[in-house]
């Protein structure tokens, strides 16, 4: 593995803070970009700026390498847009050398529907909505840069401070369907920023890969589980999530690395999430 000591987190934000917190704790020099102010005294380099705005990013060090890990402000495709396209570019183009090697956090709503079938990083992207087509043109574009572009596409995020589902579950809104099996696909944050911290070292990394755990789980299998965890009644019948798609994710080009999951299977994750929260 080759170790870049000089990084740039372009949208520190849960994911992104958690990433700069474990990068600084091996000694390595961190720029954390937001737009907010944020304290110091972590060993990381806090930078004030907007990615919509580039003349907010004006005097950016030079890196060896780039994480951009931002997220939009609505759940709208001019939003997306906005930061995806228009932010990665900005904060390229601002750089006073280009990075040697970029980590993009894309999504794995960049796929389609599958019927519940295993997928990989070979699969054909197919996106359902704005959301994946806009990373999909963000991936493509950061591929014909040279810049050593690599996009790591994450399933649904859960964590500290994610709780929203429980509340959903205690409050009935929660449906699932139960008449056939449709997949969700989970990964821990810190176990995302384990795997963005990896593919920011590996030495020929591919250009996709895939950051989800190792148990893709029936959608009323898991929420049955967490409504029983958190002595809740379980999920009525419902429909699928919409815009999401019917799909197994497989993490075996990231695994092929050495990369393993702290929390391989969701159910034990958000198990420890309420023995944590005690909610």
């Amino acid at each position: 593995m080759h170790r870049y000591e000089s990084i740039l987190i372009a949208g520190a934000g849960d994911v992104g803070t958690r990433l700069a917190r474990r990068l600084a704790a091996e000694g390595r020099r961190v720029h954390a970009l937001r737009r907010s102010e944020a304290s110091g005294g972590d060993g990381i380099v806090w930078r004030r700026g907007d990615l919509l705005r580039p003349d907010t990013l004006a005097g950016l060090p030079p890196v060896d390498a780039l994480v951009f890990a931002a997220t939009p402000d609505a759940r709208d495709e001019a939003a997306y847009r906005a930061v995806f396209v228009d932010g990665l570019r900005h904060v390229i183009d601002a750089l006073p050398t280009p990075p040697r090697r970029t980590v993009f956090v894309s999504s794995s709503a960049v796929y389609g529907e599958h019927d519940g079938a295993w997928i990989d990083e070979d699969t054909p992207p197919a996106p359902l909505g704005f959301n994946g087509r806009v990373l999909l043109e963000a991936e493509r574009w950061l591929a014909t840069r040279d810049v050593g572009g690599v996009s790591l596409r994450l399933a649904g995020l859960y964590g500290p401070g994610r709780t929203q589902l429980f509340d959903r579950l205690r409050e009935g809104k929660a449906g699932v369907p139960r008449d056939r099996q449709v997949y969700a696909n989970r990964i821990h944050v810190d176990d995302a920023a384990a795997a963005l911290a990896m593919l920011l070292d590996v030495e020929t990394p591919a250009s996709v890969y895939l950051g989800v755990d190792d148990t893709p789980l029936p959608i009323d299998v898991l929420y049955d589980h967490l409504a029983d965890l958190l002595g809740a009644p379980r999920p009525p019948e419902g429909p699928a999530p919409a815009g999401v798609g019917n799909k197994r994710l497989s993490n075996a080009r990231l695994r092929e690395l050495g990369f393993r999951c702290a929390w391989p299977d969701a159910r034990e994750g958000y198990a420890a999430l309420v023995r944590a929260s005690s909610v």
